[in-house]
Order: structure tokens, then C-alpha cells, then sequence
């Protein structure tokens, strides 16, 4: 998939389910018949942050491990998602506990997915687990090897100050 956006966002609360918002990537997207998978990194604090991702592509494969993943229920996601951390410039201390073993992301932290037409949200909240990265994994099936990378992002001297705060819709039950 095609990293086509980031957004960098603060508020009093957790954000969840951003993609609802008017004239974000996924919805810019979804106008134009594509699909889009929209990660939501979201760093609780006094301050709450989301940095989110939204990855476009135009089609889901029919079949492929990745329409099994979009379209699958909570549990077979969370067995499937990993991350792959790295850190390269950074404190030794730092480097050495986040390590570059890929881990599944929904055993390690709560996600939450959003599934609507057009897109999958995946919310990650990050203070869910103190011990994000301890948890590891291998593909569950031979048919799922060789894993299948579904996006890269590398974020580089983020300045705080420089997220803002979105302007999200109300959840309709």
C-alpha cells in the first residue's frame, strides 16, 4: 500500500476513529473508489497525541491475506498485525528496549478496528501496555509466508508543538 498522508493530532481525549473526519486521506479516498487502511498511534498523556498513517491502494485483492485481514473479526487480526520497531538514532537504553523483533501488535497493546466501507481503522493505544514490544510472534500458517508488508513509516525529530487539534464529527450509534 501507498503511504499517502499523516496527520499529527492532539486533544484533551483519546481520538479514536478518525478517519470520520471531513477531507482526511480515507475519505478523499473512498470518493475516488479506493481503499485505505488508516493506522491511529495513539500516546496518552496530559496532552492525548495520534500520529495516523493512511495507507491508499486501489483495490483489495480478492482472496489475498490482506482482504482476510480487513474483513476478519478482531481475533484473527490481532494474531496476524505485527510491528516491526526500530530504533536508529536514539539513546543505547532506548535502542536496546525497543529492539527490532517484530511482535503482534494486538497481543502486545489494545486495537481497536473500525471497519466501514471504504477503509479500516485501526486505533492503537499505545499506554495500554508498559511492556509494548514483549510480546512476539510467527505467522500462523506456511501459507501466510513469506509475511507480507503492508506499509513503512519512519518519523524523524517530531516536534510536539506542531501537532493540532482535529475537528471530529460526532459517532453515529
Amino acid at each position: 500500500m501507498d503511504l499517502v498522508a499523516v496527520d499529527w493530532f492532539k486533544d484533551t481525549k483519546r481520538m479514536d476513529h478518525v478517519a470520520r473526519r471531513k477531507g482526511c486521506a480515507a475519505q478523499v479516498a473512498a470518493e475516488k473508489g479506493f481503499f485505505s487502511l488508516v493506522v491511529n498511534l495513539q500516546v496518552p498523556g496530559s496532552t492525548h497525541y495520534s500520529m495516523v498513517f493512511y495507507f491508499v491502494m486501489k483495490e483489495l485483492v480478492t482472496g489475498s491475506l490482506l482482504q482476510c485481514f480487513v474483513n476478519g473479526d478482531d481475533e484473527f487480526r490481532n494474531s496476524r498485525l505485527k510491528l516491526i520497531p526500530s530504533v536508529p538514532k536514539g539513546s543505547w537504553i532506548v535502542r536496546q528496549s525497543v529492539g527490532s523483533t517484530p511482535c503482534l501488535l494486538g497481543k502486545a497493546v489494545d486495537c481497536n478496528y473500525i471497519r466501514c466501507r471504504n477503509y479500516l481503522e485501526i486505533d492503537v493505544d499505545i499506554g495500554s501496555s508498559t511492556v509494548a514490544n514483549g510480546v512476539l510472534g510467527l505467522a500462523n500458517t506456511t501459507d501466510e509466508l513469506p509475511e507480507r508488508l503492508i506499509g513503512a513509516v519512519r518519523v524523524s525529530h517530531l516536534e510536539l508543538s506542531s501537532a493540532i487539534v482535529p475537528e471530529l464529527p460526532t459517532e453515529s450509534p
